[in-house]
């Protein structure tokens, strides 16, 4: 690093990259009087340095070599944006291993390889910076990381995709079936031609994982994390849930209890004045409870590229100025930790089933949820002509005994189908 001025070189330059790329590009004089940084975009690796971009890019910067990049001995602190588990993984291990500092927005890579990632990065004591992988332009891992770093924190609980937020969304406001909710989703360019990874929980599950290795300086892997998607969730279920005074979210839910963490990703029910209620369409927001500070917010653009980009920027300024005065921010340990089964959850639960209607068969069901120790909070019934709708809010009851009751329920000639199963968050 030669006095004020940090070169940068870029892995990546697509819907991010590119977007950092402008950022530095354009804004570079005023980076400087704001933080007297001067930061040169030295080098970009990318696949193909003939495909068109959105916004001009020197092509004097573009190589096809994402090594050559990482080694160049004046390049000063490395941007990984490709995404991926191989070869980020290589390519950050080296860029460490040899002084450089490294930003990263790679949720994927950090919630299966964060550990040896913040391990390396301490041994040579340089900075691993990761603020866009969770959240987007959402300011979470640096509050978490340096502002509550004191704070003993009980739970972290959020919206952290934003295309299942606009798909459950035009579910609850427009009356859309999932399907189509989804179908609008892709058209508008918020969810994937294949949607797997939004809809079926993994993002979310990735992002938690990283959440709870933050808060709770434990190692957390997105295997540990317990996932459902929204797929099965209907228009019956989200009209039950506004009759009843809710509104139906997927959640990254992280909690520290008695020596374990319990990090889960799954749709849930929560009382319309939660503040998380009031988040719509592909906006993501982090709620975070602890002992001293109490309850807290955080609320924003969840994605996209310009936004991502401004929190890989405000990393990369992070980064240029401990290394310009000789060190990194603070470390982040990580240590072993006990993951509390799913199985031990204990929460209300939603459920509906679709039932005989004839006499004795509600006395039958309500037989299986005793005989489980599921206590029954409130019921509905509507009538299906020949059949009938029993819609269920439980007391708290632990997760176990509520699977056990749905198998039994199962079994009972009685019982036609269950519907959707939901946890409810809130006080009873």
């Amino acid at each position: 690093m030669d006095g004020t001025t940090v070169r940068v070189g870029l892995l990546g330059c697509g819907n991010v990259g590119g977007a950092l790329a402008q950022l530095i590009l354009n804004d570079a004089t005023e980076i400087q009087a704001r933080t007297g940084l001067a930061l040169e975009l030295a080098r970009i690796a990318v696949h193909s340095t003939a495909r068109e971009r959105p916004a001009p890019i020197p092509a004097g910067l573009l190589t096809h070599d994402a090594a050559a990049v990482v080694n160049d001995g004046s390049i000063d602190v490395v941007i990984e944006l490709i995404g991926g588990v191989e070869p980020a993984r290589s390519l950050i291990l080296q860029a460490l291993k040899s002084g450089k500092p490294v930003v990263t927005a790679n949720k994927e890579l950090l919630a299966n390889c964060g550990a040896e990632l913040i391990e390396a990065a301490a041994t040579s004591g340089v900075d691993l910076l990761f603020e866009a992988a969770v959240g987007g332009g959402i300011p979470l891992i640096r509050p978490l990381r340096e502002s509550l770093a004191g704070e003993r924190i009980r739970r972290v609980m959020g919206i952290v995709n934003g295309t299942t937020n606009y798909i459950l969304t035009r579910m609850t406001e427009a009356g859309a079936s999932y399907h189509d909710a989804l179908a609008e989703a892709q058209q508008l360019g918020y969810a994937e031609r294949d949607p797997t990874a939004d809809v079926e929980g993994f993002d979310a599950a990735a992002k938690a994982a990283i959440l709870a290795s933050v808060a709770f300086g434990v190692r957390v892997v997105a295997g540990d994390v317990y996932r459902e998607g929204i797929s099965a969730v209907t228009a019956a279920d989200i009209g039950y849930a506004r009759r009843l005074g809710y509104v139906v979210k997927l959640l990254a839910i992280v909690e520290r209890s008695a020596g374990e963490v319990a990090v889960r990703v799954h749709p849930a029910m929560i009382p319309t004045d939660h503040p998380l209620a009031s988040v719509r369409e592909s906006f993501n927001a982090v709620f975070v409870e602890g002992d001293a500070v109490g309850e807290l917010m955080l609320y924003g653009r969840g994605a996209g590229g310009m936004p991502t980009a401004s929190a890989v920027l405000g990393d990369l300024l992070d980064a240029a100025h401990n290394l310009r005065t000789g060190g990194a921010g603070r470390a982040l340990t990580l240590e072993a930790t006990a993951i509390r089964p799913i199985d031990d959850l204990e929460s209300q639960y939603y459920l509906n089933l679709e039932v005989v209607d004839r006499p004795g068969v509600l006395a039958g069901v309500a037989g299986v949820f005793g005989e489980h120790r599921v206590s029954i909070k409130s019921m509905e019934q509507e009538g299906l002509g020949e059949e009938a709708r029993l819609v269920f809010i439980t007391h708290s009851a632990r997760e176990r005994d509520v699977q056990a009751c749905l198998r039994d329920l199962h079994h009972l000639d009685s019982v036609d189908r269950i519907g959707g199963l939901l946890r409810v968050i809130g006080p009873e």
